[in-house]
C-alpha cells in the first residue's frame, strides 16, 4: 500500500499552542494571552499558553522530534504578535523574525519542508481592541502582515497558509463567544467575522501573486475544518437535504467564494435571508460581496487545505420559534452515531475522510488537496503505549489510500495534528494529540514519544502501510 512517490508526510503545530513566551524578547500580547489570563475557567482548569510545550526556547529538542519522525514536511504558525507586536509594521521584532528564521533554516538543512500558517487564531490584542475581525479595518492590516511575511521569509518558504480554519474562528469567537474575545453575538458575529476572513484571505492571496510569485514561485492557501456530515435518517429526504445544507453552512461558506466563483451558497443566501426577514430585520444578517469583491475573491487558492478530524449525522431542525444562531438558520441539529467510539468531541469515523476528500474533488474541480490536521486525543494521564489510538490512525491511513487510488483523489500531503502535546485552547493541557508526549510539570518539557511516533516513522519511511489491509 505505498502511496504516491513524493507524498508528504508531515506534522503539525501552532504558535500559541506550543511556544510559550507570551511576554519574551519584546513579542506582544495576543487574544489568547488576554483571554487565559482573565480567568473564569473558560479554559479548562484556567490553565494558559505562557509557556505551553516552551517551544520558543526549546526549539532544538521540537526539532529533534522532527528528524526521529522522518517527517518530510513540518507545518508550524507565525505569531503575528511575535513579530509584529502591535499588528502593525510601525515596529517590527527582530527577536521574532530571528526566532523563525531558525526554524525555517534547520528545517530546510534536515531536508523538510516548512507549510508556514501566517494566523493560527492568535490575533495581536492591538488589532482586537479596534474590533478584530468584525471591523473592516482588519482586512488592510492582515494584508501588510502577510507581505510582511511573504517578503522575510517568502525566499525559502514555499507553502504558505494564509488563516488556519477560518470556519471555525469565525463561528467560535465572533458567534458563540468561546474563542476571544470571549462576546457572543448570535447569528451576527459569525458571519461579519466571516465575511472579512474571506476578503483579507483574498487580498493577501492577490498580493503574493502580483508581488512575490513570480521570484518566490510559492503556493498560497486558507486552511478549512471540515466535518464529513451524513443524513441521520438515510431514507428521509428531509434529513438528505439538511445534510446537504450543512455542508454548504460549514465547508461551502468559505471554499464556493474562494474556489469557484466569488460568492456564499445560494441555499445559505436564502436560508439566513428568509430567517431574518422573519424576526424583523431590515435585510439579510449575512452581508453580501460587491460585484468588484467577487472577482477579488474567486480564484485565490493554490491548493485545498483541509483539516478533518470527526464525522457527524444530521437531522432536519425547523426553526419554529424563529431563534437566532448558525445552525438555526441552516435548521439542522447535528449529534454522532451513538455506536461510534470517542474521546471528548471526537468520534473515530475514519471512513468520513474518503468521503469528504472526494466530496472536495468533486464539487472543486480535482484540486490538489492537502490534509493540513488530522489526529487523535487522549485524555490525560494518556498512557506511552497508545496502540489504540496508532490503530485510529492505521484505519484513516487506509481510506487515503483508497481516496487516492480508487477515487482518484488528488492527496500530496498529510499533516498529522499534533507533533507534541499542546495547549488545546479550552480544553487546555487535558486533551493529549501529540506524536510526542510533554510533561507539563517539569520545567524541562521533556518530550517522549508515544507508540504512535515509532509507527508513524515506520509509515513515512515505507512511504505508506505495510501490505495487509
Amino acid at each position: 500500500m505505498a502511496f504516491p512517490v513524493g507524498f508528504g508526510w508531515a506534522a503539525a503545530t501552532a504558535a500559541y499552542q506550543v511556544e510559550g513566551g507570551w511576554d519574551a524578547d519584546g513579542k506582544g500580547p495576543c487574544v489568547w494571552d488576554t483571554f487565559t489570563h482573565q480567568g473564569g475557567e473558560r479554559v479548562f482548569k484556567n490553565q494558559t499558553g505562557d509557556v505551553a510545550c516552551g517551544s520558543y526556547t526549546l526549539w532544538e529538542e521540537d526539532l529533534k522530534c522532527i528528524k526521529q519522525l522522518g517527517l518530510t514536511h513540518y507545518r508550524f504558525s507565525l505569531s503575528w504578535s511575535r513579530l509584529l507586536p502591535d499588528g502593525t509594521t510601525g515596529f517590527i521584532n527582530q527577536k521574532g523574525i530571528d526566532y523563525y528564521n531558525k526554524i525555517i533554516d534547520d528545517l530546510l538543512k534536515n531536508g523538510v519542508t516548512p507549510i508556514v500558517t501566517l494566523y493560527h487564531f492568535d490575533l495581536p490584542q492591538a488589532l482586537e481592541d479596534q474590533g478584530g475581525w468584525l471591523s473592516e479595518s482588519i482586512i488592510e492590516s492582515f494584508d501588510k502582515y502577510a507581505q510582511f511575511c511573504f517578503s522575510t521569509f517568502g525566499d525559502r518558504v514555499k507553502q504558505w497558509i494564509t488563516i488556519n480554519e477560518a470556519n471555525v474562528l469565525s463561528v467560535m469567537a465572533y458567534d458563540l463567544g468561546m474563542f476571544p474575545p470571549g462576546i457572543p453575538h448570535f447569528g451576527t458575529g459569525g458571519y461579519q467575522a466571516a465575511h472579512n476572513l474571506i476578503k483579507a484571505h483574498a487580498r493577501s492571496w492577490h498580493s503574493y501573486d502580483s508581488l512575490f510569485r513570480k521570484e518566490q514561485k510559492g503556493m498560497v492557501s486558507l486552511s478549512l475544518f471540515a466535518v464529513w456530515l451524513e443524513p441521520a435518517d438515510p431514507n428521509s429526504v428531509s434529513d438528505q437535504e439538511a445534510a446537504k445544507r450543512a455542508i454548504k453552512f460549514h465547508l461551502d461558506f468559505f471554499a464556493k467564494p474562494i474556489f469557484i466563483d466569488g460568492d456564499y451558497p445560494e441555499v445559505v443566501k436564502s436560508q439566513i435571508a428568509s430567517m431574518s426577514q422573519k424576526q424583523g430585520y431590515p435585510s439579510s444578517r449575512l452581508p453580501e460581496f460587491t460585484e468588484e469583491e467577487k472577482k477579488m475573491i474567486k480564484g485565490t487558492a493554490d491548493f485545498f487545505a483541509v483539516q478533518y478530524y470527526t464525522t457527524r449525522l444530521i437531522k432536519y431542525q425547523e426553526n419554529k420559534k424563529g431563534e437566532l444562531g448558525i445552525l438555526q438558520d441552516a435548521e439542522i441539529e447535528f449529534f454522532p452515531d451513538p455506536s461510534w467510539k470517542n474521546v471528548d468531541w471526537i468520534y473515530v469515523v475514519p471512513w468520513g475522510v474518503r468521503k469528504l476528500l472526494k466530496y472536495i474533488k468533486d464539487t472543486y474541480n480535482n484540486p490538489v488537496i492537502y490534509i493540513t490536521e488530522n489526529g487523535f486525543p487522549q485524555s490525560d494521564p494518556a498512557p506511552l503505549d497508545d496502540t489504540q489510538r496508532w490503530e485510529h490512525f492505521r484505519q484513516i491511513f487506509q481510506e487515503l489510500f483508497k481516496a487516492i487510488q480508487l477515487d482518484k483523489v488528488n492527496l500530496q500531503v498529510y499533516c498529522a495534528w499534533s507533533l507534541l502535546d499542546n495547549f488545546e485552547w479550552n480544553q487546555g493541557y487535558s486533551s493529549r494529540f501529540g506524536l510526542f508526549h510533554v510533561d507539563f510539570e517539569d520545567p524541562a518539557r521533556p518530550r517522549v514519544p508515544y507508540t504512535s511516533a515509532e509507527e508513524y516513522a515506520k509509515i513515512i519511511r515505507n512511504n505508506g502501510l505495510e501490505a495487509h489491509l
